[in-house]
């Protein structure tokens, strides 16, 4: 095998064969592994509550705490690989995802486990921040996009799997074996990265530590403020924590508006065709998280359908962008790529809407499923010369901050839709589609900043 010398950095164009393919094998598993964790859980609460001794409503801190520490440390932790290079961050963030998943399998006390899931959290981000740059430094520079397909195969296949197998994992054994899982997984993807990942050159000699602190308090307040208007309406708490996000995030800009490299990456956002591709991003993440939040009560309230049945019709969903993302990245460097997005995104608006007319009238359950299928192929369409975009326009010397976006969008869209469809919800009744209105309309705004760039 051509592993890199020791102390030696890769120079620019790719990893050639066969060290390619196994440096690929061990970013994908590390890849699969953190989206897994961020829903596996999810299936577990009651039976954690349970064991524990916690009332249910305590029990969400498993998923909101591991939730806070990704959005806090996603931008750092890029900002990081630039100073003592990516690989290093990456690697370090696999250890203490690892580690931390065997200290969630012996949580004592739900404060033990929260506590855990957060530094599991901490190491997600250290993979999901840098991970985009890994690939773009992984791939020959011709193939980057359909890397990026194959990516997006692999977490659309993840969260197609996840719940399926934490019901799996929990019909034969506790829930701590949800954890337990990731050690010989990690074990696995850490020797492959460690032996075969590209080694990358710092391309910065400091640290923004006071940024990083500022932007760590702006997000997780914002968030936890998110969270207390989702779950518990207009309070003391949200609005204290909604003063502190939105005051740091004021000091930040203010910090860093001079900076060349600045945390928040405003040099890559006064880019044009970047700038577009962020916001069809927010808003195709919004989309699809309000569609997977409301449809469950759609499907419940209008048709009575049992919850092992919703699963099944929200499954064509992930399948969909799994089968149509390579497809997306074989053209994704096309000059009509962009047309391609805009034409998946209104594909999924046109479909949102025909599937709140039939969920309406009560029509039946394949028509969903098939409806489900149209929205996935639409958004594979889009996602994979998005992420194209996002992570090939920026310069190479400011690839980790371009990685370090892809994800934050993810997660700023994830975060706005969740809340879109829960104050649909809140002020229409939960069998009301206008839920899925909204996500059509989100749709919709994505495909016209996605025709734009």
């Amino acid at each position: 095998m051509n592993t890199p010398p020791s102390g030696r950095y890769d120079p620019p164009g790719g990893l050639q064969p066969p060290r390619r393919h196994w440096a690929l094998a061990g970013l994908w598993l590390g890849m699969a592994m953190s989206a897994l964790d961020s829903s596996i859980a999810n299936i577990a609460l009651p039976t954690i509550g349970h064991d524990l001794g916690v009332l249910p409503a305590k029990t969400t801190w498993v998923v909101t705490a591991y939730q806070i520490a990704v959005v806090m440390a996603l931008l750092p932790v890029a900002a990081l690989g630039e100073r003592i290079g990516y690989h290093r961050v990456y690697q370090g963030g696999m250890v203490l995802f690892t580690l931390m998943s065997l200290g969630c399998s012996v949580a004592p006390t739900l404060e033990f486990l929260a506590a855990c899931r957060f530094a599991q959290g901490l190491g997600a981000a250290a993979m999901m921040g840098v991970n985009g740059v890994q690939m773009r430094v992984t791939w020959p520079p011709d193939r980057l996009a359909r890397g990026i397909g194959y990516n997006t195969l692999v977490v659309s296949f993840t969260a197609a799997a996840g719940p399926g197998l934490a019901g799996l994992v929990l019909s034969i054994a506790d829930w701590p074996w949800l954890f337990l899982i990731n050690i010989p997984a990690g074990l696995v993807a850490f020797l492959l990265v460690h032996r075969f990942g590209p080694r990358n050159a710092p391309v910065s000699v400091r640290f923004d530590g006071w940024g990083s602190v500022l932007n760590a308090v702006m997000f997780g307040a914002l968030f936890l403020a998110v969270s207390e208007g989702v779950h518990g309406g207009l309070s003391i708490w949200l609005m204290t924590m909604a003063a502190i996000g939105i005051g740091a995030g004021f000091l930040l800009l203010r910090h860093v508006r001079f900076d060349p490299r600045p945390l928040i990456p405003l040099d890559l956002i006064r880019i044009p065709r970047m700038r577009r591709a962020y916001g069809a991003s927010i808003c195709a993440f919004a989309a699809q998280m309000c569609l997977l939040i409301a449809l469950p009560f759609l499907l419940e309230g209008h048709l009575d359908l049992s919850v092992a049945t919703v699963g099944l019709l929200i499954l064509p969903f992930p399948i969909g962008v799994a089968l149509t993302s390579p497809l997306a990245g074989r053209h994704a460097d096309k000059h009509w790529a962009g047309l391609m997005s805009a034409g998946g995104l209104m594909l999924m608006a046109g479909v949102l809407i025909m599937l709140a007319i039939v969920i309406t009238k009560g029509l039946a359950e394949p028509l969903i499923g098939f409806a489900m299928a149209l929205c996935g192929i639409g958004y594979g369409l889009f996602q994979v010369p998005n992420n194209n975009v996002m992570l090939r326009n920026a310069p190479l010397d400011r690839a980790g901050a371009a990685a370090g976006m892809l994800a934050q969008c993810r997660l700023v869209g994830q975060t706005v839709g969740a809340l879109i469809a829960a104050l649909m919800m809140h002020l229409t009744g939960q069998s009301n589609p206008v839920a899925l209105f909204a996500a059509s309309a989100l749709a919709g705004l994505a495909g016209l900043f996605a025709l734009r760039r």
